[in-house]
């Protein structure tokens, strides 16, 4: 991927390789525990149903989501994984938000959540749509008119995941199997549909928002995210939003390798 200073394509089934998942046992029973008694709370009336609108990275494909809707549904919301043509060069951004427009419709209860690349695409969205909510999760948060392409030299990001790999001991050149397989389980890639490549287009178009509208935003790190290490994610959204991170354990495809730990802090920013 020429120019965008990104190893190849953010997918989560780039291969059918994977490592074995690094959360204790304990971690995710807790992490049920707390989705049942939201379901229950649900059930009794504290809360109204919100509409979670999940965007995905790299190449678009709605089912890196597959692992977290049933839980959102399962709590009492309802979960809309958005599909995106990322590998279509004639999309850019403006064409991913306004697909992620329509799903979101007349709603006024969205809960609009980014994954990676689609921190690019959340400012537009929320320009178009009533979105109540925003929540990045392991993202790439953008400065008004700036490309998702140039984003990687104003932050240091390549020098940020080089760093983190020096000190914890991981090859500092990237492969998608130390920088995004590391932690998901190996039966989640080996079920999962063929890669969706990302192509160019999208990094190259400008994110034309002036600000930040008048929302709730948060911002979700993996701390065992090894393209974005958490201490860079920590630094970005300090500088980009003033916010401090929430941290949950696991990788960059966070979703897919811990998805009752991500689901239970989506289901608090209800």
């Amino acid at each position: 991927m020429g120019g965008t200073g990104l190893a190849p394509t953010i997918s989560p089934a780039l291969s059918t390789l994977g490592g074995r998942p690094n959360f204790a046992q304990d971690q995710s029973r807790s992490s049920k525990a707390g989705l049942i008694g939201r379901s229950i709370r649900q059930q009794e009336g504290e809360t109204q149903m919100a509409l979670f609108v999940l965007v995905p990275g790299a190449g678009g494909m709605a089912w890196y989501w597959h692992r977290v809707v049933p839980l959102i549904r399962a709590a009492g919301h309802e979960p809309l994984a958005v599909d995106l043509p990322g590998d279509d060069r004639r999309a850019g951004l403006e064409t991913y938000a306004d697909i992620i427009t329509r799903t979101i419709a007349k709603r006024s209860d969205v809960i609009l959540v980014a994954q990676s690349l689609a921190g690019f695409t959340a400012p537009l969205v929320c320009a178009r749509a009533p979105v109540k909510t925003v929540v990045f999760v392991n993202a790439m948060i953008p400065k008004p008119g700036e490309t998702a392409g140039a984003w990687w030299q104003a932050t240091g990001a390549v020098e940020a995941r080089e760093q983190a790999a020096a000190r914890r001991g991981y090859a500092t050149e990237f492969d998608v199997e130390t920088y995004f397989l590391h932690d998901v389980p190996r039966d989640v890639l080996r079920n999962g549909p063929q890669p969706r490549d990302q192509a160019e287009t999208v990094f190259g178009e400008p994110c034309r928002f002036e600000r930040w509208s008048e929302i709730s935003v948060h911002v979700l790190a993996g701390r065992d995210d090894r393209f974005f290490p958490i201490e860079f994610q920590r630094r970005v959204a300090r500088e980009r939003l003033g916010k401090e991170v929430e941290e949950i354990p696991g990788g960059h495809l966070v979703a897919l390798s811990n998805p009752e730990g991500l689901t239970e802090r989506l289901l608090a920013h209800c």
